[in-house]
């Protein structure tokens, strides 16, 4: 025993750490690699549930907002029958109409504006494109004409109005594109 106890002394003085506090170090080392590895999975998953939160709030809000899409598509043609309406009926028509036909026309002009703060209120709002420049992103062009008022790639005529649900396009607005004024051929002797 004397022997044991004399080598071990003699390995601790020589600056070799004994036995038992290696594996102490060991495991202390094991457990701060396996509290950093925990701490890294811990920060992972917490960030991983920020972004599905704020992802889930996006949505959220998006349902809210375009929710109401397909069913907004359809009342545009509701709307445009109703605007077809009153346009078919001429002004010298309308003036000279007895109360009963006053009273129909004022009717269908009460349901389209009735028609539109409905759909206001939804998030569903018209586009009014007429003298604005051309925007491919909320209108589609059929045709250039040529105006005289009007700068090139500028909105001359409305086919279609256009509607957008908050910041989306519903449908684009049909229209005829200024080609600017009209050129008028110079003269050959000049």
């Amino acid at each position: 025993m004397n022997d044991t106890t004399n080598a071990q002394t003699s390995e601790t003085a020589a600056g070799a750490t004994p036995p038992g506090e290696a594996d102490g170090f060991a495991v202390i080392e094991k457990l701060n690699a396996e509290n950093a590895e925990l701490k890294d999975r811990v920060l992972r998953v917490l960030a991983e549930m920020e972004n599905l939160r704020r992802r889930t709030e996006r949505e959220v809000a998006d349902a809210r907002a375009y929710g109401v899409t397909a069913f907004a598509r359809d009342m545009l043609t509701v709307a445009d029958n109703l605007a077809r309406a009153l346009e078919s009926v001429p002004a010298e028509a309308r003036a000279s109409a007895d109360s009963s036909m006053k009273s129909l026309i004022e009717g269908v002009e009460l349901t389209a504006r009735d028609l539109q703060s409905a759909l206001a209120r939804h998030g569903v709002t018209k586009l009014e494109p007429l003298g604005e420049k051309f925007d491919p992103n909320f209108h589609q062009a059929m045709y250039e004409v040529p105006h005289e008022a009007l700068p090139a790639g500028a909105v001359a005529q409305v086919m279609q109005s256009g509607w957008k649900i908050g910041e989306r396009v519903l449908r684009p607005a049909l229209v005829g594109v200024s080609k600017g004024a009209a050129k008028t051929a110079a003269p050959k002797g000049e």
